[in-house]
Parts: structure tokens; C-alpha cells; sequence
């Protein structure tokens, strides 16, 4: 298409009235015919011209569209400031209904105050909402300030050069040079880098958090410049999709003068904020400037809800304003009648001009807003402005919490979402993400399996369970794993001892500063083991070698040198390419240690290791030629796993087990051996060691640094290292892997196509060094490789056998890994002919250079060349769960809240976890729903509802007789179990889309957890909006990833966690934490606290505006209803601005009814938050009857003392006022459960400056208030006698009922939260002892005493029948299984009786046929234990395992023996 017109301003209302684009078909060629130009419509893209002077007009034209780049997050300017403030200030109906008063009072027919005097409680209110946005946005002018003037260099046509500028003087269309370490002021696209290859590295901290760098590639065709890149001779137009805040995606094109295209996307996008590094000089065009960068789009600031008490507190205010209505109406109707009832004219009523009087009706109807004026105080306006003030204190407190400082990461809590504290005090439902949230998200390599050969890497196992309980510094760790583990050390090779001993330390990072808290770290302990290189702490990087494995592999390096014949080609091929991919399937960058943020390009030269690359090359096409031409025994891939290890351990024999499966599969044991003694003497009389200390002795002398954009990543690549397959260099073309024997290979990369959450793989596509051979290699979820695999049916006989063998031995370790809650992996590999890689590269080249439909054609590019992968192996690793999490879920669940698991993972490992974290226990059952049609899920969740329901009915009579008899239950006699629910994805789908809501969530009401597995970040803020919609609960998300930011902005309450997959999570949360531990005190204390401070703050409002405001009305009934009072109106407007206002502030922010220990140790006291208890209807209603009580008294008791004196109306208002200022506060008293010098001073001050504002005024209000004055009120009174009677009496009698209520509820029917009060005055010891004894009275009510993994002594089977089962199956239900006292291993027909019974391996979970006794027989699927169980069945002996096997081998093992059936 040409964009050559003369006219600009043609060109521009052409383009923007033709027809949007139509789909491209997907043979696009790159360059289009003149004739056949595509179609654009301005709506959907952007249009670039360069600011360089070759097309001058056109930019001038385009800029006035176009952003700026100078930015304002600030709310106001100094002109909008005023307008904007009133215009929002005024869409509260508080301040809009206190603004109609103020003008009602103007009216001379309703006048009642001076009109100055009405207007004061609003301008105090809106004066101080006013300084504080004031405040709040002259320090986001000051940031943007330093923003705004920060200097680039930019391209000048007048100068031909790069001239400094501010930020905000760049322009769309503009040349930007930036250097290393600079900040990138706009979105720019990369048209020019210093690196050879046209890569350029960003660190993105700024933007998402995330510390590893990112490569972002120079466009295509530009990259092969050998000069500088010169813009006065850029000539080409950019068209781009408009601006959006996607930081993912971005497509575009450029159209060069001969109109042919250049397709770019995301790799080639600089964004605005991130930082160059490792590249001296990058040059490129401005595409978004200002509030359109990525950046900006995506910075929503702060989120401003409403919470629960805010919306309860509205309605409440629509009660007062009906309850102001009443009394204007009672006042308008007593007037009427009052005038009504005199046969002449009074003499105070003045006629108009012309003689006549108001007839009653109008009379009554000026009365009525007369008294909308009189009692305005009933409707609390300083009660917006105090919550706001009340919540920033309670922000305060919380961020200083030290308990919610996480030291290691030097970060607090942040509260980004100022208003809605008291919510954490009410949650119900908490939905949370698994991977980095419940877990570390520290990947640890654990276990791998490759040709169907399982490793179990035990000393690795040892190493982490050595570092978790020692918890050391690298260096005391590195000491410890060299001493304890000496024969390791020994097989190890040089480079990777050294590496062992010597850990690596890293040079500090200048951190974040992000949201406006400084994420510097501090100059502490934890300081020197940090890491600016993510995923790379000792714990991640220093893998153990398998023995076994690494022994094989060294083999296989060593036969393979000398062409041996004793090792089968196809093996060490397997384990070679199995390592290679683990090294560079990955996106992962190289640094030094010494330079940690410089790339390794070029490998360093090393010494000729005694084999040549011709040697190698000669090795490679041999293992070819293996590969194509023997057929292949299964007899030989085995090899000896007894003979040099004892049957004793328990990962071993399993393994020997796994590998002699039949008769025909075992082969020799003395093959090891043999193989051994033949390498003494075939490899030149050298041992296998010395050979090896020799060829790595001559290694590369550099550690590396692995930069991996996700920690799996990271993980795979210390894994290979561990292996001496170790990734040296990359960039965007090549990558270097150095061989154990020392040799460097360095593979042509031809494709990358990255990882996504649709297809769940990526893959690299090299072309190998020796063969020549196109190499793809795949790694992925199960899931999905599985189904890609090649099919075996097509191969001889033999070679199918053995694919078949290893794709069901390779998919038993993967369930087993899942089961153990380890992350799994698939590795394949592909090799592709010259051809069929030309075509696919042609297809992939056209989908890339679309304009439309883009990003369907480059998925079909990927999923048409993943197919008939060859299986590698699978790797295990682990996700080790965070300190604290099982206690902080066994508190919340105590506390009631509902805890719900939305995990992308799979179902195996998310039980897993559930039951390492105690989201489940051993005694719960656990229903499986999985299904992909909607027949099928209806009845089976009608099924599991109508179990559960008979459960609870049979059950629940029993738990309550039995509740207080301490009972030993049997497996039998057990009480009802609680419900777990596993579901996944693809129900998800059908219950979603088949209108199955309601049965699903009535299902889940009854369960104690449930786990929503594979599902996707839509589905997860689908269910979170179910249940919070329809059940009216009050939800919180918790998650730390992109992927759960719908989720999290889908609840009540969304808390993101900073960990490891950076900030996004962050952005969109209402408070961010560092570690899910945090949570406990967050809700429990924090959020008890503000809601119960809060609450009773409100509550304590309402009562005393009515109660002041009812004087008022009272006091109508003695003058007529004429509108007319007995206080003072200074006195009125004061006594709510200032002399009350201060201690319910003091109170909300400090009050502390429960300390945090009490909290923390009975979590069961959240639960007065989640009812609502302290502010609801019910409490509302009686706090107002309480007012009107404390009015009458406040009233009628100076009434009837005064009554028959001789006292002006002043004299009698003041006592009143005084007395009623004092009951309010004694209120408040009463109130408190914190007693501090604030509150002290606070309430003492109030009652002192009343009396000195009064005696002041007083004295000076001569003729401040005619006809009527207060002058010298006071003063006389304080030298009454009676005065001072009347205002130590009447308070009294006006408290009296609240005293005696709390009196007698603290006697009779002490609440939990009163029992935790009391505790709280007790000494420590004893205080300690009275919880523990609360705690397991309530444990012993509840029906069952909670039952930790290790002391579990029975075992319960958990049945569900499915319709799908065989009818034989069918027949037992849980009840029965149950009522026959059957324990697991007699309702389990799949549990085989084997001499070796106390080493349950995984395989025999679905496939044995059964030789129990039990006629009960049919295809259950279930979750049995891992590892030997602790637990002693009935009927048989339990395993006999020695402890140190046990120990070798508990962490991540749920040890259970319970049936769970899938549906």
C-alpha cells in the first residue's frame, strides 16, 4: 500500500473512512502488489511517520494526535483544583443534602441559625478534605516534576545529531539514543542496538518487578548493520495497533518507499521505564509517548472501593433521614395544631405587608424545614470525613507492623487501597493461587526419568532436607554438603566440587522504587546472600548428581570417546539429548560471576581436551547410524540397579522393581560390574574418576550466572550443569553447551517459539554442530507432549515395544511425581529433514509478517511443528511450600473462613499440597469430579450432593450427643468426616456454561475445601464472582502472578504477593504481602481490629447525634414547636465539630478490644467480624432506642429540677448541654477497652476545652445572639450547687441500663470475645494454659480433634460411587464400606499382598488385578501413600521401613492411606 500522497490531511480522511481490514489469508506474501493494498481503519492502528524531515508535514499532522510524553498522575492543576474538588466533594449525598441546608437557611420564612453559623460543620468538613487531597497531590506533582524533567538524547534534524531533551519534549515520530543503565523515557521501537546481533537487554524491575533481563531484538533487516544507524536516512512508515495495556502483545509492520512490509511484534518493543543493560548504545523511533505507554495504561493507581460497613452505614443513614422526617413532621403537625388552637392571633405573629396571616397549613409546612434545620445534626456529617482520618491511621499501623516486615526481601506490607481495612476483618471465602503463593516458588530439580529409567537423586533429597532444617548462610551450607557427604564429592567432577565449595556471591542490585515505597535493601545480615540474579539461590542452583545417573552418563561420555562397544548407542544418544534439552530448551541468558549483569557471547577459549572435534563428529554420526539401523532389545536398555546398591533403600529396590517388570526386561546383574572392570582396562588402565578429574581439570575456569525468566527454567539448566552439560553462552542465533568430556558444541538456534498457557510447551529448533541435523527440541506439561508423541504403531516391532514401554513407564513416574506434589516436566525431541523444515520455515515467516489473525496463524505455525515428538524423559521438580502456610490454614480455617485452591497445575500435585498444608486431612473425603459433558457432571454432582446431605443428617445428631464424651473412635466408629472437592478445568466449563451453578455451589457449601485444578486465569475470576454474587459472602483472592490478577480484582478484597513472578499481581491488589504467612495476622489481628474499631466507631456516631439532636425535639414540645432552642448555636456547632470528635478518632485508630496473642492463639473470635456482630440492624436499632433513652434522661431530669424556677432559656440549656456532653463521653468510656495516655488525654482535653471555650464566650458574648444572650451563663452556673448535682446524677441514670447489661452479659452470658478478654487480665503462664483449654473444649464439641500427619493411628476409607464404575464396584458405598469397620487395605482390592508389602510403589495404585480377600472388587482409583505408611492396617503388618529410609524420603510424601474415587 502507498502512503505517498501529496496531501497529508487527503491521506488521513481516506484512511479513516475506509472499511476496517479485512483477514489475510495465511499465504500473505511479505510484499504486497500496488493493486492489492490492504485496507486500514484508523480506529484499530496507528500510523508513524519519522520525525527526521523526510516527511515533515506528515509528522507535524500526525504529532497533534498523538500524546505527549510529559505526564500528570496527579488528580488536580492549580486551576481545576477548586471546581473539581466542590464538583466531587458534592456527589456525596451527605455534604449535597448539609449544601441544601445551608441554603434553606437563607430563606428568611426558615431562617434558624445565622446563616454564617449553617454554613460552618461544612466548610470545617470540606476544609479538611481539602488539605488532605492538597497534601496527597502536590507529592504526585513533585514525582512527575522529576519524571518530566528527566534528559535523553534525541535525534535533531535542524543539527543532524542527538541533542539533550527533557522526557516530556519527546514526541511520537522522534530518534531516541539511549545508553547502558538508562531509563527508557517512551515506548520506542528498536531499530538499531550496538550488540553484533542486534539484541538488546532490558531489566523490566520497574515495570513488573522481575529482576532477570529480557533480550528484545532490533528490528528484522536492521540488524545487519555494520555502522551506526543514521536517521536522516529513515524513510519507512510504521502502522501499529493503538495504544492498550497489554505489556504482552504489540504487532505492527513498517512499509518501506518500494511498499514492501516488515512485520515486528513485542520482541522488538522498548517500554517506557524499564532499563538497558549490557548494551552500550540503542537507537530507536518513538511508537507511544506519555499517558499511551504500556506503562502508564497499565498504572490504575490505588483502587478506591466501597466496604461492607461503608454500605451498611448508607443504609443507615437513610434510616435517620426517615427518622428526621418523622420528627420535622411531628414538630410541622404540633405547630399547625398549636397555631390552630389559639381563637386570635398571638402577639409574636407578625403579619405580612399586607396585613394577612399564614394560614396553619404553610405555617406547618415552613415549620417542617425549620426543623430540617434545627435537627440536621441528626445526620452525621463529620462522619465521612472522620472514617477517612480513622483509616489512614489504621494503614499506618498496619504498614509499621513489624510481623508484617519481610526481613529477607526488605519489604512491609503495603496498603494500596485506603478504604476498605475493616473488610479483612469479615472475609468468609478465601480463593488462592498455589504455585508462589502457597508454595516458594523456588524450583528445586528433585528426580528424572529418561527412557522409562527412573532416578531418584537421593542425596539431592538429603541435601534439602539438610538445608531446610539447618537453614544456613551459603557458605556453612557448602562446608556441610562437602562434609557429609563425602563419596559424592569424591565421583564429583573438579568443576563442579569447586563450584560446591565455593559458592557464588553476587554483587547487590539498586532495587525498585515501586509504588512509592523504596524497595532498597537494608545493610543487614541478609544483605550478602541476596542475589541480583533471580532464581539462583544456593538452594536452587546446587544439585546433586544422581549416582546413578551421573555414573551413566560418564559412561556413556567415556564409551562413547572410544567407541566402545559395551554401552548401547541408543542410551547414551537418549541421556545426551535428554541433557541438551534441559540445557537449551530454555530462553535462558549467561553471565559471569564476576560480572553477573555482562552476557557471555563468545565462550572463552580452553585447553584441547584430548578429543578432537572430528573425533566427536565421528561419534555423533555413529550414534546416527545406531539410532536409524539396529532394532533394539528392551534387554539391553537396563542395566544393574542391586548390585551396587543395598535392597535396603527404599528408592532403589523401587526402582530395581520398575526396571525387572517381566522376566524378559531384567538382564544381567553383573552387567555394572562388568562394564566397570572392561573400562579399567579398555580405557587406557585409567579409572573411570581420573579420567574424568583429568578432562575437567582442562574445563572452562568461569562459573556462570543463569538468568531464566521463569525459576523452572533455571532449575532445568542447574540440572544439565550438575551433569557437566553445562550452557556457556547464547545469543539470538547460537548457543554453546559444554560435554562432560570437556568439548564446547555450539548449535545454530533457527527458532524459538516461546512458551504459552495454550499450548503449555516451547520449543527451540538448532541445527546440531556434527550431524547437520534440524533438531527440535520440546518440553512441556504431560498433558499435552503425551498426546504429541509419535505413534508407535508405525515403527517395527521392536522399536514399538520399546516406545510403548518407556511412554507407560515414563507416564507412571509422572503420575508418581504429581503425586508427590512435584512439578512435572515432558523433554522430546524431533528431527526434521531439510524440506519439511523449508516449508514450515516459508509458513512461519508469512504468519509472522500478518497483519490480521496474527496470532492464530503463529500458533498453528508451532502446533503443526510439534507433532511426532520422540520421548526423552520427564523431569520432577519440586515447589517447596512457604514457611507457615499449614498453621496459617488451619488457623483461618478455625477462624471459619472458607479456603478454596484455584491452580493452573495439575490435579495430582494441587492434592498433594492440599494435604501437605493441611487444606485437607487425612480423614476427609475427597470427591474427584472430572467430566467434559454436561449429562454426566449433572448427575454426578446430584449424586455427591444427595451423599453429603444423608452424611450431615446421619451424622450430625451423633456428633452433638457425643460431643462432650472424650471418645477413642475407631476406624468405624469415627465421626462424620469433613468433604474435600478436586474438579477441574474442563468441568469448570461445563458447570459454567450449562447453567450447573447453583448444584455446584450447593455442594461446595458442604465442603471443607475445595481445589479447582487446570484451571485458567479467566475461570478462576469466574468462580470467584460465582461465589461472591450468589452466596453474598465476603470474598478475598490472594495470588502473586499475572495469571491471578483477574481473580484478584474479582473479589471483596485482592492481596498480591511480591515473590517471585514479579509485580503484576502487586498492581492489582488492595494490600500486597511478601509471604502467605502474613495473612494469619493480617485477618485475624488486623483485620478484627479495624473492623471492630470501626464498627463501634460508627454505631457511636449515630448515637450521639441523636442523642444531642433529641434534646432538641424535646424541647419543641415546650415552646410551641416554634423552632426555637435552649443551647447556644455556637455552642450546637461546636459540641459535634470539636468538643466530641476527637476521642472516637483515637478510638478508632488505637482501641484494642482482644490483644493480638489472644487473637492469634483463638482464631475462633474472627468470627464476631464475618456475623457482622457488632454492627448490624439489630445493634443499630438498639443504640438508637439507647439514645432516645439517654436524651429523655439528659432532659427531663434538669426539667423536672428547674421546672417552677425562674431561669431565662440559656440557663436552662447550658446544664443540659453540659450534662449531655458528659454522657456522651462517659459513653465512650464505657466503650473503650484501651486505655492509653491518648485516650486520657483526649477525653480529659474535650471536657476541658468545653469549659474554657464556654467560660471565654460567655464572658465575651455581650450581644452575640439577640433578643437573647448567653453573656456570663457559665460563669453563674459554675458557682451553682445544683449544677454540679446535676451532672454527677444524670449521667449516671443515663448509663445505668447499658452498665447493667454489660454487667449481666459478662456474668451470665459471657460471649467468646468477653472469655478473651478476661484471659487477657490473667498473668502469661496461666493465660496461655486458659486458651488451650478453650481451645480443646471447643475442639471436643465440634466433634473431632484435629489430626496431624504423624499422629494419625487409623485409617478411614473415603468411597464415592461413580455410575461409571463397574457394577461390582457400584455395590459398595460409603456407608457400607464404613459400617463393616473395613479398613483401607480391605476396601482397596488393588493392594497386592508381596513379601516386600512395606514398599507400596507407586505403579500398583490402578493396574494389579486383586488377591485381596474382600468380594468387594472393582477399578477404584485412589490416593495411597507414596512412601511406606507409619499407620499399622488392620489385618497385616504395616511397612517395614527403617527410620532413616523414612527420613530419607518424607518431605512433600502425605502419609495417608485413604481412598478418594474419582467421578
Amino acid at each position: 500500500m502507498a502512503l505517498s500522497v501529496d496531501s497529508a490531511l487527503y491521506r488521513w480522511q481516506r484512511l479513516g473512512a475506509e472499511s476496517p481490514s479485512h483477514a489475510l489469508s495465511e499465504s500473505t506474501p511479505l510484499q504486497f502488489p500496488l493493486g492489492d493494498k490492504p485496507k486500514l481503519n484508523l480506529n484499530k492502528w496507528r500510523i508513524v511517520f519519522p520525525s527526521n524531515g523526510r516527511q515533515w508535514n506528515n509528522w507535524k499532522q500526525a504529532s497533534m494526535f498523538y500524546s505527549a510524553n510529559r505526564i500528570q498522575t496527579t488528580k488536580y492543576t492549580w486551576f481545576t483544583f477548586l471546581p473539581q474538588f466542590l464538583f466531587e466533594q458534592f456527589h456525596r449525598l451527605g455534604n449535597l443534602y448539609f449544601f441544601f441546608l445551608v441554603v434553606l437557611n437563607w430563606f428568611p420564612q426558615v431562617e434558624v441559625f445565622h446563616r454564617e453559623i449553617t454554613m460552618l460543620p461544612l466548610i470545617v468538613v470540606l476544609l479538611a478534605s481539602m488539605i488532605k487531597d492538597a497534601i496527597e497531590d502536590y507529592r504526585k506533582y513533585q514525582f512527575d516534576k522529576t519524571i518530566n524533567l528527566s534528559k535523553t538524547r534525541v535525534y535533531d534534524k535542524e543539527e543532524h545529531a542527538y541533542v539533550e531533551k527533557c522526557w516530556k519534549d519527546v514526541r511520537v515520530g522522534d530518534f531516541v539514543q539511549l545508553q547502558c543503565n538508562e531509563t527508557i523515557p517512551a515506548d520506542i521501537l528498536l531499530l538499531y542496538s550496538s550488540d553484533q546481533n542486534g539484541v538488546c537487554h532490558l531489566e523490566t524491575a520497574n515495570l513488573d518487578g522481575e529482576t532477570n533481563l529480557k533480550q528484545r531484538q532490533v528490528v528484522m533487516g536492521f540488524s545487519s548493520q555494520n555502522t551506526l544507524f543514521e536517521p536522516e536516512f529513515f524513510q519507512n512508515t510504521i502502522i501499529c495497533e493503538m495504544p492498550n495495556n497489554d505489556l504482552n502483545k504489540f504487532k505492527g509492520y513498517m512499509e518501506q518507499p518500494n511498499h514492501e512490509r516488515i512485520g515486528f511484534n513485542i520482541e522488538s518493543l522498548l517500554l517506557r521505564g524499564c532499563t538497558i543493560r549490557n548494551t552500550e548504545a540503542a537507537v530507536g523511533i518513538v511508537i507511544y509517548a506519555g499517558h499511551e505507554t504500556k506503562a502508564m495504561l497499565n498504572n490504575s493507581g490505588p483502587r478506591y472501593k466501597r466496604s461492607k460497613v461503608e454500605r451498611r452505614m448508607n443504609m443507615d443513614i437513610f434510616l435517620c433521614v426517615g427518622l428526621l422526617f418523622v420528627m420535622c413532621l411531628v414538630g410541622a403537625v404540633g405547630h399547625g395544631i398549636w397555631t390552630g388552637n389559639f381563637s386570635e392571633h398571638p402577639p409574636y405573629d407578625v403579619p405580612d405587608e399586607n396585613g394577612s396571616f399564614l394560614s396553619p397549613v404553610l405555617a406547618g409546612f415552613y415549620m417542617f424545614l425549620t426543623m430540617i434545620i434545627l435537627l440536621q445534626v441528626l445526620i452525621p456529617i463529620s462522619l465521612y470525613v472522620s472514617i477517612e482520618l480513622v483509616k489512614l491511621g489504621q494503614v499506618f499501623l498496619v504498614h509499621n507492623d513489624i510481623d508484617l516486615y519481610d526481613e529477607e526481601a526488605d519489604l512491609p506490607i503495603q496498603c494500596r487501597a485506603l478504604n476498605i481495612t475493616e473488610d479483612l476483618g469479615q472475609i468468609q471465602y478465601i480463593f488462592s493461587d498455589k504455585t508462589g503463593t502457597l508454595t516458594e516458588n523456588k524450583m528445586v530439580f528433585r528426580r528424572c526419568t529418561v527412557d522409562g529409567i527412573e532416578f531418584s537423586h537421593q542425596e539431592n533429597a538429603r541435601r534439602l532436607e539438610t538445608h531446610k532444617e539447618l537453614d544456613l548462610d551459603d557458605e556453612d551450607f557448602a562446608k556441610l554438603q562437602h562434609f557429609t557427604l563425602p563419596p559424592m564429592n569424591i565421583e564429583r567432577p573438579a568443576a563442579y566440587k569447586q563450584r560446591t565449595m565455593r559458592p557464588l556471591r553476587r554483587c547487590q542490585s539498586a532495587r525498585a522504587h515501586f509504588q512509592g515505597h523504596t524497595r532498597n535493601r537494608s545493610l543487614g545480615r541478609c544483605d550478602s546472600n541476596q542475589s541480583q540474579v533471580a532464581f539462583s539461590s544456593t538452594i536452587e542452583k546446587d544439585v546433586t548428581p544422581d549416582s546413578r545417573l551421573l555414573r551413566r552418563v560418564r559412561e556413556a561420555a567415556l564409551q562413547t570417546e572410544n567407541l566402545s562397544p559395551f554401552i548401547h548407542m541408543k542410551t547414551s544418544t537418549s541421556l545426551t539429548d535428554f541433557f541438551l534439552a534441559l540445557a537449551i530448551c530454555n530462553t535462558v541468558l549467561v553471565s559471569t560471576t564476576t560480572e553477573p549483569r555482562q552476557r557471555v557471547t563468545v565462550p572463552p577459549p580452553i585447553k584441547p581436551s584430548g578429543i578432537t572435534l572430528e573425533k566427536i563428529h565421528q561419534i555423533f554420526q555413529r550414534l546416527k547410524l545406531a539410532s536409524l539401523s539396529q532394532s533394539f532389545s528392551s534387554s539391553q536398555s537396563s542395566s544393574d540397579l542391586g548390585a551396587s546398591f543395598s535392597a535396603r533403600n527404599t528408592e532403589e529396590h523401587l526402582a530395581a522393581l520398575d526396571c525387572c517388570t517381566n522376566d524378559n526386561d531384567c538382564s544381567a546383574s553383573s552387567r555394572g560390574d562388568e562394564l566397570q572392570g572392561k573400562g579399567s582396562t579398555d580405557i587406557g588402565s585409567a579409572s573411570l574418576d581420573e579420567v574424568f578429574k583429568s578432562v575437567t581439570n582442562r574445563s572452562l575456569p568461569t562459573d556462570f550466572c543463569y538468568e531464566a525468566e521463569s525459576p523452572d527454567e533455571a532449575a532445568l539448566v542447574y540440572a544439565a550443569q550438575a551433569y557437566s552439560f553445562t550452557l556457556v553462552s547464547r545469543t539470538p542465533e547460537q548457543v554453546t553447551v559444554r560435554l562432560p568430556q570437556g568439548t564446547l558444541l555450539t548449535f545454530d538456534i533457527l527458532y524459538t517459539l516461546g512458551f504459552d498457557s495454550v499450548r503449555k510447551r516451547m520449543s527451540v529448533v538448532v541445527r546440531h554442530p556434527l550431524t547437520k541435523e534440524i533438531v527440535v527440541y520440546t518440553k512441556g506439561a504431560d498433558s499435552v507432549i503425551m498426546d504429541l508423541l509419535e505413534d508407535s504403531a508405525k515403527a517395527d516391532l521392536s522399536a514399538e515395544r520399546r516406545m510403548k514401554r518407556i511412554k507407560e513407564k515414563t507416564q507412571k513416574h509422572l503420575d508418581y511425581y504429581a503425586r508427590d506434589g512435584l512439578r512435572t516436566l515432558c523433554i522430546a525431541k524431533k528431527v526434521l529433514n531439510e524440506d519439511d523444515f523449508q516449508k514450515w520455515a516459508n509458513f512461519r515467516r508469512e504468519a509472522e509478517a500478518a497483519i490480521d489473525n496474527r496470532e492464530e496463524l503463529l500458533m498453528e505455525t508451532a502446533q503443526h511443528l510439534e507433532t511426532k515428538l520422540t520421548l526423552l524423559g520427564a523431569t520432577g521438580i519440586e515447589d517447596r511450600l512457604q514457611d507457615g502456610v499449614p498453621d496459617t490454614i488451619a488457623a483461618l480455617r478455625e477462624a471459619g473462613i472458607q479456603i478454596w485452591v484455584l491452580t493452573g497445575d495439575k490435579q495430582e500435585t494441587a492434592v498433594n499440597i492440599a494435604y501437605s498444608c493441611k487444606l485437607l486431612n487425612q480423614r476427609d473425603t475427597v470427591f474427584t469430579i472430572n467430566t467434559e459433558n454436561k449429562e454426566t457432571c449433572e448427575s454426578l454432582l446430584n449424586l455427591t450432593l444427595e451423599e453429603v446431605r444423608k452424611n450431615y443428617k446421619v451424622e450430625k445428631p451423633q456428633r452433638k450427643f457425643f460431643g462432650l464424651i472424650p471418645t477413642s473412635f475407631s476406624a468405624s466408629e469415627a465421626p462424620s468426616p469433613e468433604f474435600g472437592l478436586v474438579i477441574d478445568g474442563r468441568t469448570l466449563n461445563i458447570i459454567f456454561q450449562g447453567g450447573l451453578e447453583e448444584k455446584f455451589l450447593a455442594l461446595t457449601k458442604h465442603c471443607r475445601s475445595v481445589l479447582c485444578c487446570r484451571s485458567t486465569p479467566l475461570q478462576k475470576s469466574m468462580v470467584v464472582k460465582l461465589v461472591r454474587r450468589q452466596l453474598k459472602v465476603m470474598t478475598l483472592s490472594i495470588g502473586d502472578g499475572a495469571n491471578d490478577v483477574s481473580m484478584i480484582q474479582a473479589a471483596d478484597v485482592g492481596i498480591g504477593i511480591s515473590g517471585q513472578e514479579g509485580m503484576q499481581a502487586v498492581m492489582a491488589s488492595d494490600f500486597a504481602i511478601s509471604r502467605f504467612k502474613h495473612l494469619k495476622k493480617l485477618l485475624l489481628v488486623h483485620g478484627h481490629w479495624c473492623y471492630a474499631r470501626l464498627a463501634k466507631m460508627v454505631i457511636y456516631f449515630f448515637y450521639k447525634n441523636v442523642s444531642y439532636v433529641n434534646l432538641l425535639f424535646w424541647y419543641q414540645f415546650f415552646c410551641g414547636f416554634s423552632g426555637s432552642t435552649m443551647i447556644d448555636y455556637w455552642q450546637m456547632i461546636f459540641f459535634n465539630l470539636f468538643f466530641t470528635s476527637v476521642p472516637p478518632l483515637v478510638f478508632g485508630v488505637l482501641d484494642k478490644d482482644v490483644s493480638a496473642e489472644t487473637l492469634l492463639g483463638l482464631p475462633e473470635l474472627y468470627k464476631n467480624g464475618q456475623n457482622s456482630e457488632i454492627y448490624n440492624l439489630s445493634t443499630f436499632i438498639i443504640t438508637m432506642l439507647d439514645a432516645f433513652y439517654q436524651s429523655l434522661i439528659c432532659f427531663f431530669v434538669p426539667y423536672l429540677t428547674y421546672k417552677d424556677s425562674d431561669i431565662d432559656v440559656f440557663s436552662f440549656g447550658n446544664p443540659i448541654n453540659t450534662i449531655s456532653l458528659l454522657t456522651i463521653l462517659l459513653h465512650q468510656a464505657l466503650e473503650m477497652n484501651t486505655w492509653t495516655l491518648f485516650h486520657l488525654v483526649t477525653m480529659m482535653g474535650s471536657v476541658v476545652f468545653y469549659f474554657v471555650f464556654s467560660l471565654i464566650y460567655n464572658a465575651a458574648c455581650v450581644i452575640c445572639n439577640p433578643p437573647t444572650s448567653p453573656y456570663w451563663i457559665m460563669e453563674k452556673q459554675l458557682s451553682d450547687p445544683t449544677f454540679y448535682l446535676l451532672c454527677l446524677v444524670t449521667p449516671v441514670i443515663a448509663l445505668l441500663p447499658r452498665f447493667v447489661i454489660f454487667a449481666l452479659r459478662g456474668t451470665f452470658g459471657a460471649s467468646l470475645i468477653l472469655k478473651a478478654q478476661q484471659l487477657d487480665k490473667l498473668p502469661k503462664g496461666q493465660q496461655d494454659l486458659e486458651i488451650q483449654k478453650l481451645r480443646s473444649r471447643k475442639q471436643t464439641t465440634s466433634g473431632a480433634s484435629p489430626v496431624s500427619n504423624d499422629d494419625l493411628e487409623q485409617n478411614i476409607s473415603h468411597l464415592c460411587v461413580s455410575p461409571f464404575l463397574h457394577p461390582a464396584a457400584a455395590a459398595v458405598s460409603h456407608g457400607d464400606a464404613e459400617s463393616q469397620g473395613l479398613s483401607a487395605s480391605e476396601v482397596n482390592p488393588f493392594r497386592k499382598q508381596t513379601p516386600e508389602d512395606g514398599y507400596y510403589f507407586f505403579n500398583r495404585w490402578a493396574e494389579e488385578e486383586s488377591t485381596a480377600t474382600d468380594s468387594s472388587a472393582g477399578p477404584f482409583s485412589g490416593h495411597y501413600p507414596l512412601v511406606p505408611s507409619r499407620v499399622t492396617t488392620h489385618g497385616q503388618d504395616g511397612g517395614k521401613l527403617t527410620e532413616g529410609n523414612a527420613h530419607s524420603f518424607n518431605h512433600g510424601s502425605h502419609r495417608r492411606s485413604v481412598s478418594a474415587v474419582t467421578l
